[in-house]
């Protein structure tokens, strides 16, 4: 297929057919190269696809209202995050988030008996919730996971410990209220710089005499020294010895 940015397709998922959108124009490679599982772009979007989208788009606000509804008409502890109707509406997929387990048995009985297909209710977590959601980070920017990021990597307190950051919860915690998922961009490099320094506390020798190393900065390479006549200074790396 001829195909160029911004064209509408109709690609073949896990879940069936769906139109998608093209981001980037067909290019060579090595099987090598190719990513595993990859699927196919089965063919270029037509008026009639187009229309079955739009339809299905119709479906899934009518689906939303009609859950909603019900969800607060049984008392359910769930808030409806989502609504996906497959593009043959074989399948209606519900995403919801919840504290706990939720029995939702009725009201999937309620939407089968309504929309008289397959009905999938989903539950998701907070970081998948922010994905679908989307919003702005307190960089600015629209959050990693509704972007950039293709998977949800774990990110622990230790990351942030390791790039010397605050562990005050508002300042390291996205949207979602988890950590942020950029803590863990440089934390590779962070530890590995680190792993270069000496520890604090440790006597090292300097041009300046014997010293204790009182800190440090990883990514400038430099120390932070005590020197016996009590004088603290900033020092390259190079410069220390043990």
């Amino acid at each position: 297929l001829s195909l160029r940015q911004e064209e509408q397709v109709v690609v073949r998922t896990e879940g069936g057919l769906a139109i998608g959108t093209v981001a980037t124009e067909p290019q060579e490679a090595t099987e090598e190269q190719v990513a595993a599982g990859l699927k196919e772009v089965v063919r270029l979007a037509t008026a009639e696809d187009q229309r079955t989208c739009e339809n299905n788009r119709q479906l899934e606000r009518e689906a939303r209202d009609f859950c909603v509804r019900k969800i607060r008409e049984r008392r359910l502890p769930m808030k409806l995050v989502d609504v996906e109707c497959l593009f043959d509406r074989s399948k209606i997929l519900f995403s919801f988030s919840a504290e706990n387990r939720v029995d939702f048995r009725e009201l999937v009985k309620d939407l089968v008996h309504r929309f008289r297909t397959r009905i999938e209710l989903r539950q998701i977590g907070a970081r998948q919730e922010a994905r679908i959601i989307k919003g702005l980070g307190i960089c600015g920017r629209e959050v990693c996971c509704a972007t950039l990021l293709h998977s949800l990597d774990r990110v622990s307190v230790k990351m942030a410990k390791e790039q010397n950051m605050s562990l005050n919860p508002e300042k390291i915690s996205g949207l979602c209220g988890r950590l942020m998922c950029c803590l863990g961009y440089e934390s590779e490099q962070y530890r590995a710089a680190k792993g270069k320094m000496p520890k604090r506390g440790q006597r090292v020798s300097t041009r300046m005499g014997e010293a204790t190393v009182t800190g440090g900065n990883p990514l400038k390479e430099t120390v932070m020294v005590e020197l016996e006549s009590g004088a603290s200074v900033e020092l390259p790396l190079k410069d220390i010895s043990n």
